[in-house]
């Protein structure tokens, strides 16, 4: 992985990891270049601000925002930038990621987060929707991109036998 950091992987506690690594295993897997940092929406409001507000000016064309429970970090986050922000609801004890989900999904109008599935699959889901829309302008990883699809595509089994 080469180049500069395009894609932000944040989340709101180091807790939050077991599922937005698969984000970052994901990206990756493409050679997309990303970070990741703990950025709590609740406990560091001031570090999410200077993020999200400073992410563009960093050269950031992508956020993929994790959280759980009331998740306001990817809703926060999607209100100070301009950049696109792919919310990951990460499953919670209590509700099993439906209050993530929910939190995330219902933003309102003119605040917009795309809002992927609870847990791995989501996070698997953000690092390569990330990567679709970085691809929209870099040929490479739109090849490397449809390299992986055709990898999926052909493990898949024809016949339930071996």
């Amino acid at each position: 992985m080469s180049g500069a950091v395009e894609v932000g992987i944040i989340m709101g506690s180091r807790s939050d990891w077991d599922t937005m690594r698969h984000a970052a295993e994901t990206l990756e897997a493409l050679g997309v270049a990303h970070e990741c940092k703990v950025v709590s929406a609740h406990r560091t409001p001031q570090r999410l601000y200077d993020y999200a507000t400073g992410a563009v000016g960093r050269g950031l064309k992508v956020i993929i925002a994790g959280a759980g429970g009331a998740a306001h970090l990817p809703g926060m986050t999607a209100s100070m930038t301009r950049l696109p922000v792919l919310g990951v609801p990460v499953e919670s004890k209590a509700l099993k990621g439906m209050d993530s989900l929910l939190s995330i999904v219902q933003m309102p109008g003119g605040i917009p987060v795309a809002t992927l599935a609870i847990g791995k699959p989501g996070a698997i889901n953000a690092g390569l929707l990330a990567a679709s829309i970085l691809a929209t302008n870099d040929p490479a990883l739109a090849d490397r991109l449809d390299a992986w699809r055709t990898r999926q595509t052909d493990a898949v089994a024809e016949t339930v036998e071996d």
